[in-house]
């Protein structure tokens, strides 16, 4: 188990990658390389679950880690959970496994969820709207939604525009318009006892995101995904005031890693009082944990 005294940070956001060559040849190899272009990645091949473990540990910093299942709306072979789960487990001094389940699958996915939660050890779940092709807000979530709720475990939620599919060709079929954290101000009101993190600087909806997140009590932001040197103004000023215990460290490995996140956020207009909330204690809280 993390030792969340003696860590120094917590990372609400990592991806899960597959070792290279063992997912099928379904053009996932090029949207992942086109993405690392994107990102300025420093990487050839993006890191295993115990490669990610290595390089966290090797930094004091916990990771939430999670694949994303969006096979249905991509043709991309999900990376199952429960194969995540235990490379965690296996790893669960510094790793914190989310699962992901595509909404679409109904009942079957809420079913898959409660598996997860009580077999495999899962702390809570990723959902990508644009790469899993639905507004947040569509009735065909709320099974699964229903499912998480009762968990008591958080949901994660991309919002606003994405690396995936950028530069490419009608940016591979990726939609942005799901992303908008306005639809996720339904499922915070429907579902009032699940809590809920809006996933980066929710470019161009920035203003939405901030707007939800102070109205509703469930609802916190990640900052992942964006160096903090690019951060907005009206961001910063709200994590230094009104929303300074609803804000999390996320880096968004492997595409940024989180030393070049950290060295960013040193240099950033962050109160100093407001930093360690940010970096860990905020998270703790949200995952239920002491340390």
């Amino acid at each position: 188990m993390v030792d969340f005294k003696s860590i120094r940070a917590i990372d609400i956001h990592t991806h899960a990658e597959e070792p290279c060559g063992l997912h099928a040849d379904d053009g996932y190899d090029e949207l992942q390389t086109t993405m690392a272009k994107y990102f300025r990645a420093p990487w050839a091949h993006p890191p295993t679950i115990p490669e990610t473990a290595a390089h966290y540990r090797s930094m004091n910093i916990a990771a939430v880690i999670f694949p994303v299942d969006a096979e249905r709306e991509t043709g991309f072979r999900r990376y199952k959970n429960e194969e995540v789960a235990e490379l965690c487990a296996q790893n669960s001094d510094i790793l914190i496994p989310f699962a992901s389940i595509d909404p679409h699958k109904g009942k079957l996915g809420a079913r898959e969820a409660r598996n997860l939660v009580e077999h495999h050890g899962v702390q809570g779940f990723k959902l990508h709207p644009t790469m899993q092709g639905f507004y947040p807000n569509d009735r065909l979530a709320y099974p699964l939604y229903e499912a998480i709720a009762e968990s008591g475990k958080p949901a994660l939620f991309h919002t606003g525009q994405t690396g995936v599919g950028a530069g490419m060709p009608g940016g591979n079929g990726m939609k942005l318009k799901y992303s908008n954290p306005m639809f996720i101000d339904d499922v915070a009101a429907d579902f009032p006892d699940m809590n809920i993190i809006l996933a980066h600087p929710s470019f161009p909806w920035q203003e939405e995101a901030l707007a939800v997140a102070t109205h509703k009590p469930n609802v916190y932001i990640d900052l992942s995904g964006w160096s903090p040197k690019y951060f907005p103004p009206i961001l910063i000023r709200y994590a230094n005031t009104v929303l300074k215990h609803k804000m999390l460290f996320g880096s968004d490995w492997p595409m940024i890693a989180p030393e070049r996140w950290l060295t960013a956020f040193e240099d950033a207009e962050f109160k100093e009082e407001v930093r360690p909330l940010i970096l860990k204690q905020n998270a703790m809280q949200l995952l239920g944990v002491t340390g």
